[in-house]
């Protein structure tokens, strides 16, 4: 497996070939990398750090804070945490920028470095390409011995984010209370199963069934939180006669959820709701990717704002948020960005305003979904071999279609009279995705089939 570098981070499986997968050698370069870029954007020195539970996690923080001290830089290390909180906390401490060790949905396998700006935001596509030329240059100068930098834990960081949480104003922590939820977590052993519950707790729900709940990221299926990975989560709700199932993946910046009857709530809705609360008590703008639902359009439009779709990928995403003020965001992968917390994914703050939304509007979680316009998204893959030249692909659909209305921001996107379909190579894996929606699954189906059969078809 060849290592992955892009906007998502340095990513790869660990062990093999120092160049070929993530090994310690490959690590200690992009460290030392983004710690001599980052160190020339100020004096600060100091960086946080955090990671997911999977099994190479003590190993990769490790490499990554012993070099960090190598370039002088004094490190905050949150141990086990949550991506979210990592963002959060690189802003708390005035940081210079931050590492969260993490593969987010990739198997246990697979480990990876995330890089953070002082603001606690990804850093972007040309401050990652500047990265990569330091690392390829090995453009970077160890500190002497008496300025090697030092290394602080702070463990109490998900209490702190939390906390945060709680002061949010559309967060209504006693309207929560009041209706003696009764939730399942899928923890997906990893840090939501230390997270979640937490925030559950202080949010006054006391009735918490834990699945999956010990953090030694030995995940007990796909991490990814789709439905075909939930199987489970959904056969508990149901028998414990639970409100709620609430999936996160290892890093605790994707949602999902489960209703009372075992159905699932839907990824893509999970920021259609979210974004109706938020609307309903603040009106604006809302941004999600090119990828994502035009259920939440719809739900803006309705609401009176400006609905804008950017790239995918949550820089991407950020960026178009702050460009038209949204006041609510995501990606349609059960991401939720809300500006008021932080410019980041973060299932946490999800979590909050959603059990907000459920409790002040009375409704099940079955009666909530109903509300919003029902559209189904079909989401598949290709794998690639080396040899596939993905823009020659992409070029071929484009010209194939070229008379239906077109978006080649991020890929291909092209609008039928029936739905969309939406090509584009993926940041994290060696794949080109195909997402298509319709007004039901056997339409959605049957447009990305049609593009799949289309793509079979060129290869031969």
């Amino acid at each position: 497996m060849t290592l992955i570098k892009s906007i998502s981070g340095i990513r790869g499986t660990i062990g093999g070939k120092s160049g070929d997968n993530l090994t310690p050698e490959d690590i200690i370069k992009f460290t030392a990398a983004f710690g001599q870029w980052i160190s020339r954007n100020g004096k600060n020195k100091t960086i946080v750090i955090g990671r997911d539970a999977r099994p190479s996690g003590t190993m990769v923080s490790a490499l990554v804070s012993n070099t960090l001290q190598a370039l002088g830089m004094q490190v905050i290390d949150l141990g086990l945490s949550t991506t979210p909180t990592v963002e959060v906390a690189v802003t708390c401490e005035n940081a210079i920028g931050g590492i969260i060790i993490t593969a987010s949905h990739n198997p246990v396998e697979w480990n990876a470095l995330k890089l953070l700006n002082g603001l606690g935001e990804f850093i972007s596509d040309s401050d990652g390409r500047e990265i990569l030329t330091i690392a390829n240059a090995f453009d970077y100068e160890y500190a002497v011995v008496e300025q090697l930098g030092s290394v602080q834990m702070k463990d109490s960081y998900i209490d702190i984010h939390i906390n945060k949480i709680l002061d949010l104003d559309l967060v209504n922590a006693a309207a929560i209370r009041e209706k003696k939820y009764k939730i399942v977590v899928d923890g997906i052993n990893s840090t939501g199963g230390i997270a979640i519950p937490k925030l559950l707790n202080a949010l006054g729900v006391n009735d918490v069934v834990l699945l999956n709940g010990v953090p030694d990221g030995n995940f007990s299926h796909n991490p990814e939180p789709l439905p075909e990975n939930l199987f489970e989560l959904s056969q508990m709700v149901k028998d414990k006669n639970a409100d709620l199932g609430i999936a996160v993946d290892p890093d605790v910046d994707r949602l999902a959820f489960v209703c009372e009857d075992g159905s699932m709530f839907g990824e893509e809705y999970t920021l259609v709701a979210v974004a109706d609360y938020v609307l309903k008590n603040k009106k604006g703008n809302t941004v999600s990717n090119l990828s994502s639902t035009r259920a939440l359009r719809d739900i803006t439009e309705n609401a009176g704002g400006i609905y804008a779709a950017s790239a995918v990928g949550e820089v991407n995403v950020v960026k178009k948020m702050k460009e038209i003020n949204a006041v609510i965001g995501g990606e349609g992968n059960g991401g939720i960005i809300y500006p008021e917390l932080h410019y980041g994914r973060d299932a946490l703050v999800g979590v909050a305003l959603f059990l907000s939304h459920l409790a002040t509007s009375g409704e099940s979680c079955l009666s909530l979904k109903a509300r919003y316009p029902s559209y189904v998204i079909s989401k598949n893959k290709i794998k690639l071999t080396e040899e596939v030249n993905i823009e020659q692909v992409l070029n071929a659909v484009r010209k194939k279609y070229a008379n239906y209305p077109m978006n080649d921001e991020d890929g291909v996107k092209i609008e039928f009279a029936e739905g969309w379909v939406h090509l584009r190579s993926s940041n994290t894996e060696p794949i080109i995705r195909i997402y298509a929606e319709g007004k039901s699954k056997d339409a959605a189906d049957e447009l990305a089939h049609k593009i799949m059969m289309d793509i079979e078809l060129m290869g031969n």
